[in-house]
């Protein structure tokens, strides 16, 4: 099998990585992320939330009066906010990736104490889901920074960094969450792997939204209504994993998932 799938299918590697890419896609609709959205996308742009809306209804005097024609304008800026989008999730995947690579690094170094360390970890993560739901208070905080880059193309992968670093303590839950699993795998190149799809889980529907902009900012208004729905869902599946960790069930479901993977042939 070739590196890269060998990777792939091993170890629990099979159960974590969607729990990876669902960890960014339950930090994407967290209280913190969602409402940054229209704005980040308005920083690339140059055109806010207030202005679709505003020109959607004739509001404010002047401007375009109907639908199609802000969804005319918006066109011309689309793929503007597409490349944007991607850009900025280019920065803060390259914060995430070394981070769980150096976390994926200490977990090969203590490998053989896994089974402990599994059990430590689980517990962490279950306060974490706790937190998540907001039972725990501290948790949702993030470093501000005063200065922000040039708005446009050029200045959206630094501002993703700068999300990467200053957001880290309010999606802190579910990202140490998926840091817990790569520091179990063990080896930076897992560690790397599950902090690319959480990555991905947290980038994508930025650029769905790019997309698809304008109605974007209708189902975030959806989203933000139903966001305790949000939380607490996500907030229990960080502590399903966590009794799952706690339990040894975690590793039980690892020996099994890696026997069915033992079974798969190679069709030439």
């Amino acid at each position: 099998m070739d590196p890269i799938g060998t990777t792939v299918l091993s170890g629990s590697l099979l159960l974590a990585a969607p729990l990876a890419l669902a960890a960014g896609l339950v930090s994407f609709l967290s209280p913190c992320v969602l409402p940054l959205v229209p704005g980040y996308l308005s920083y690339v742009t140059g055109m806010s939330g207030t202005q679709v809306r505003q020109r959607t209804s004739g509001e404010g005097g002047g401007g375009i009066a109907t639908v199609a024609d802000v969804d005319a304008e918006l066109a011309t800026r689309r793929w503007t906010m597409v490349t944007g989008s991607v850009l900025f999730i280019a920065g803060f995947t390259l914060v995430f990736v070394a981070v769980g690579g150096f976390i994926g690094w200490l977990g090969d170094l203590f490998i053989e104490y896994t089974d402990p360390i599994t059990r430590v970890l689980g517990a962490l993560t279950i306060v974490l889901g706790l937190a998540f739901m907001g039972l725990v208070p501290g948790f949702a905080r993030q470093f501000r920074f005063t200065w922000l880059p040039k708005a446009g193309l050029a200045g959206a992968p630094l501002l993703g960094i700068l999300f990467g670093l200053g957001w880290t303590p309010c999606i802190g839950p579910t990202l140490a969450a998926v840091q817990s699993l790569a520091f179990v795998e063990g080896g930076a190149g897992r560690g790397m792997f599950l902090s690319i799809l959480y990555s991905i889980g947290l980038g994508l529907p930025f650029v769905v939204a790019a997309l698809a902009y304008r109605r974007a900012l209708g189902t975030f208004a959806w989203l933000r209504r139903h966001i305790r729905t949000v939380t607490v869902a996500g907030g229990l599946m960080l502590v399903l994993v966590g009794l799952l960790m706690v339990s040894g069930l975690w590793a039980e479901l690892t020996i099994a998932m890696q026997q069915w993977v033992g079974n798969f042939q190679t069709v030439i």
